[in-house]
């Protein structure tokens, strides 16, 4: 069975070519956007939930350099004929289960992944462990990380205006994902966009944010200019 996965497989950078596509380029550059806006949200729950401060210069520069590593990252995949990568928010889940937020952990796991990688065999191994088990061992997992970011959520300060932002970007996020269907009048470049709710309730989510505006809101802030003058 093993047969055809046995020895070491090197990657050949830029095996199947080069070809520059606008449509593509356009589309996973929006793509990019949004994981950029995923990776700060993930290294701002890496931070909360492992003691560290998530505001000032410091949190400044762990994010921006969490997510210039990201797009980095990414650059080399693609040029080793690979997907791109994410920071997955399953780390948080692992840094609550097992209490362990140590960067040197991470760097001895990369470069486990970077040998296990080159054996096929090891692939092989772990498309055989039965969904089940994937499930229960990721299930509190992913709990943790929704109560990780309803920890972050709550720690900001509320408007109408981040509800109704929140509100709306939750319901198209979530509705591309439990009604695929909704899709099928769009064109296969612009639906494979919207095929994913972080992609789609993080569009929404920017374009609210500059569409939404609450008059009330306007007219304290107005109130409070006047009164420090």
């Amino acid at each position: 069975m093993f047969s055809s996965f046995g020895g070491i497989n090197v990657p050949h950078p830029f095996k199947y070519g080069v070809t520059f596509d606008p449509g593509a380029i356009i589309g996973l550059g929006i793509v990019y956007m949004i994981t950029a806006i995923e990776a700060y949200g993930d290294i701002t729950a890496n931070s909360l939930i492992s003691g560290q401060k998530i505001e000032g210069s410091d949190f400044q520069k762990r994010s921006s350099g969490g997510i210039l590593a990201d797009g980095f990252n990414s650059m080399i995949a693609g040029c080793l004929n690979s997907f791109p990568n994410s920071i997955f928010a399953q780390n948080n889940g692992m840094i609550q289960l097992t209490g362990v937020a140590s960067r040197y952990v991470g760097f001895f796991i990369a470069g486990f992944l970077v040998i296990l990688g080159l054996f096929p065999a090891v692939g092989k191994v772990f498309s055989l462990i039965p969904d089940p088990v994937l499930g229960g061992a990721t299930l509190l997992m992913f709990g943790t990380v929704a109560a990780a970011g309803v920890r972050i959520i709550a720690s900001q300060e509320m408007n109408r205006k981040a509800i109704l932002v929140m509100a709306v970007s939750f319901s198209f996020g979530l509705a591309v994902e439990f009604e695929p269907d909704i899709l099928n009048f769009l064109p296969d470049n612009i639906k494979s966009l919207f095929t994913s709710g972080i992609t789609t309730g993080g569009l929404v989510a920017i374009i609210s944010n500059f569409m939404i505006r609450i008059k009330d809101e306007d007219k304290n802030t107005k109130g409070s200019k006047k009164a420090q003058a």
